[in-house]
């Protein structure tokens, strides 16, 4: 008898630490990682919103934070944004920007250190 009860708690400790180690891998496939897009390598906050609704919803401005980790990947997170934005209202992604955010030589509007950028949703 004590030759089973031995050999039940082996099995008992092998499927303990088999449910152990498939806890760990799901754990680590878990929320705990950034999903938002990463543009040049950095992974950038991003919101888009209407202007003024009572005028129109095509008017909107983005909001990148940030954007000192990346100049370049701040404008295409900012362009990210507003596409994002205009499909979701209106099925489209052509935008006419307040700037133009192929040229890096134009300057990101900005507030502390986030870039606002507006633009209308075209239709």
């Amino acid at each position: 008898m004590m030759g089973r009860k031995g050999r039940m708690m082996i099995a008992d400790v092998k499927l303990l630490v088999g449910v152990v180690a498939t806890a760990g891998l799901l754990a680590g496939c878990g929320g705990d990682k950034d999903l938002r897009p990463a543009f040049d390598g950095v992974p950038f906050r991003t919101n888009a919103k209407v202007v003024d609704k009572k005028v129109t919803r095509a008017l909107f401005e983005a909001e990148v934070w940030n954007i000192a980790a990346s100049p370049l990947g701040a404008r295409e997170a900012v362009r990210f944004a507003g596409t994002t934005y205009c499909i979701e209202n209106y099925g489209t992604s052509k935008i006419e920007w307040s700037i133009d955010l192929d040229d890096p030589e134009v300057p990101l509007p900005q507030s502390g250190g986030n870039a606002l950028v507006q633009g209308t949703c075209e239709t």
